[in-house]
């Protein structure tokens, strides 16, 4: 009998990790690169779940605790991948035993996940229902080919205690039914709808920096290191590191000028800081920079985001400083602060910007960012107001994040 009871919870205890199951699944033969990707966010004794292989992993004996618990798949011999990865969703059902699970989620070997923003992002939903969550695609062609109404995998998406357990009375026949399909996400979102359940979309699943928490990073492996000097391992790694101190920051966008020298700052927390040479509104630097490249080379357009193409105008690209450390966890003797420092890790190789007599930045060579400790709450929130507190040295500036007041612009 695999039907489960949770244990009793009251309905006023928030959804925390210890509701939420994991359920990936990988494969045997690429587990040794892609196990750090699982590792940099999976922490035993607290995150629960199972990693579904398709072979035992005996080369990779004894199991490494940093790891999921790892099982076979029952289904793997002379079956498609597609269908082995679909049964993964029954097979995490069948395989948890602990009681008290309000939600599974489902994802590869190599997304990474945030999951106290996953917890946040959970939190909202009445676990009791049937929900499925999760996010298309960013790239237009992918959501063409499979659905704009499916939660891709690699991002990850969550499903109810109640869809799961009718999900799993009724997936043999759609199995049946849709075993064709190309992607094992795309089987179990036409299994979704069929028991009339539509995808609710979380923005934070595997997109850029919206207003939303950052809830996971999918295909690190596909693109160059996210921070240079670094290769994919160490960046990952140091990406963990700002996320550790506070994962409700991490890739927020602030915005704030010095209007003396027309510099605009464009932080994203924990990962990159910008000064422009030129005065720029929050209206065009919420739209990314396509320093990214099409999933599929010449699909037009590619994206389901607006982006700013690059140019070699000096006024409008920007000088780049990437997270370097956490200089202060307590603000100089403060507890309700966090100080980061960002530097410049290679040389912008343009002339200044010399619209309206502008100066130039090419000497600053460090930012100091201080930050409340407080977890920052996006949803019906604005984002994080950002001034300039004071002038260190002329190769270093500081600048503070705080909420905006009242009646504030950002200008």
């Amino acid at each position: 009998n695999t039907h489960k009871t949770p244990y009793p919870i009251p309905e006023t205890t928030p959804t925390n990790i210890s509701h939420i199951v994991f359920g990936i699944g990988g494969a045997t033969k690429t587990w040794q690169s892609k196990k750090h990707y699982i590792e940099s966010w999976w922490s035993p004794n607290v995150t629960r779940g199972f990693l579904f292989l398709d072979e035992a992993p005996i080369r990779y004996l004894p199991w490494p605790p940093t790891s999921p618990p790892v099982r076979v798949s029952s289904a793997h011999k002379g079956v498609p991948y597609t269908v082995r990865m679909a049964r993964v969703v029954e097979e995490t059902f069948k395989e948890e035993k602990g009681g008290g699970v309000r939600w599974y989620v489902m994802a590869d070997d190599d997304t990474v996940f945030l999951p106290e923003n996953l917890v946040e992002v959970l939190k909202k939903y009445d676990h009791n229902g049937y929900y499925y969550v999760g996010m298309n695609s960013e790239s237009i062609i992918s959501n063409s080919l499979f659905s704009f109404g499916m939660g891709f995998g690699g991002a990850g998406f969550a499903l109810s205690y109640p869809l799961v357990e009718l999900l799993v009375k009724n997936l043999d026949g759609c199995l049946k039914k849709y075993h064709g399909y190309h992607g094992s996400d795309h089987i179990l979102q036409s299994c979704m709808a069929d028991l009339g359940v539509s995808l609710t979309q979380e923005r934070g699943l595997l997109a850029a920096h919206p207003q939303a928490p950052m809830v996971s990073l999918h295909h690190l492996d596909a693109v160059e290191p996210l921070f240079p000097t670094m290769d994919r391992l160490q960046s990952l790694n140091h990406l963990m590191k700002a996320a550790k101190t506070d994962q409700s920051r991490l890739f927020q966008q602030s915005i704030c000028y010095d209007h003396p020298k027309d510099w605009t700052f464009s932080l994203s927390w924990g990962y990159s800081l910008h000064i422009y040479e030129k005065i720029l509104p929050p209206s065009v630097l919420q739209v990314p920079l396509q320093t990214f490249g099409e999933w599929r080379k010449g699909a037009k357009p590619a994206f389901m985001v607006n982006t700013r193409g690059l140019s070699k105008d000096p006024c409008e690209i920007p000088h780049t400083f990437y997270f370097d450390s956490v200089v202060d966890s307590r603000g100089r003797g403060n507890p309700e602060e966090v100080i980061m420092s960002y530097v410049r890790k290679l040389p912008r190789r343009l002339p200044p910007c010399l619209a309206s007599g502008n100066q130039s930045a090419h000497d600053v060579e460090k930012i100091l960012v201080i930050s409340p400790v407080t977890r920052l709450e996006t949803e019906g929130r604005r984002r994080e107001c950002c001034e300039i507190v004071q002038v260190d040295k002329a190769d270093v500036r500081t600048i503070k994040l705080r909420p905006c007041t009242k009646d504030e612009i950002m200008e």
